[in-house]
């Protein structure tokens, strides 16, 4: 079985250097591919560095920060491309810790699309304020609302992908360049016929670094899943 884990970078070195050799001790038959914006904390030259030494380290640099959605499906055309048959995303920051990921793979077994999921039961947050529990809850409800999805999280990054399932799909549509891709990628994966399932995580604050995250990316997931709201009422196809 062939798995590629994706981590989408902008200024995490310090967390990277902690999260890479746990990742290979976890899962030791992956692949570790790290997109990176061109972070000018030298993100980019420690993955570079750590590649040399390790055949499963993999780094895709990209010339600026052009959003974590493009950053992301980067990583499935990669996989898409050298024919993994599970990608596992993840953020680089240890908010997702990198333990799940075993029960992510085995979940795979009854779906096409595992989700770490903060909110059924046995999931929660560590260390969020009222308001930014407020706004994940509310931009949830709304992709339920919109995309008609039965998921509990739509909106973390936290994943595994069955890789044939995502080579199904039209990712020329793509609306969303930012944070609303994650919600995006599970109504078109759910379009495509994808089986979802879901695996119980505690969301954790990150370790170094802050959070990108911001009102603006919200107002663009609002207006995102709007759109994405319209296509589905009008049927709109999500294949090649």
């Amino acid at each position: 079985m062939k798995i590629l884990i994706t981590l989408c970078t902008y200024n995490e070195k310090e967390n990277l250097q902690e999260l890479i050799p746990v990742l290979r001790a976890i899962v030791p038959e992956a692949d570790i591919l790290v997109i990176d914006d061109n972070s000018p904390d030298g993100t980019g030259d420690f993955v570079r560095e750590t590649a040399n030494q390790d055949r499963h380290v993999l780094l895709l640099q990209r010339p600026g920060k052009l959003g974590l959605g493009t950053a992301t499906l980067a990583g499935f055309m990669y996989g898409i491309e050298h024919q993994y048959d599970y990608l596992v995303n993840l953020d680089a920051d240890f908010s997702h810790n990198p333990r799940y990921i075993p029960e992510l793979i085995a979940s795979m077994t009854g779906g096409d699309v595992a989700i770490a999921s903060r909110y059924m039961p046995g999931g929660g947050v560590v260390g969020w304020t009222r308001g930014r529990k407020l706004m994940s809850q509310m931009i949830n409800v709304w992709a339920k609302l919109w995309l008609r999805l039965d998921s509990m999280d739509n909106s973390g990054s936290f994943r595994c992908y069955r890789v044939a399932l995502l080579s199904r799909i039209d990712w020329a549509k793509t609306i969303a360049t930012g944070y609303a891709f994650q919600e995006e990628v599970l109504y078109r994966c759910r379009k495509a016929g994808g089986r979802m399932t879901e695996v119980p995580f505690m969301f954790e604050d990150r370790r170094h670094g802050v959070t990108k995250i911001n009102l603006r990316e919200c107002y663009s997931a609002v207006w995102v899943i709007f759109r994405l709201g319209l296509q589905n009422l009008f049927g709109a196809s999500v294949l090649k």
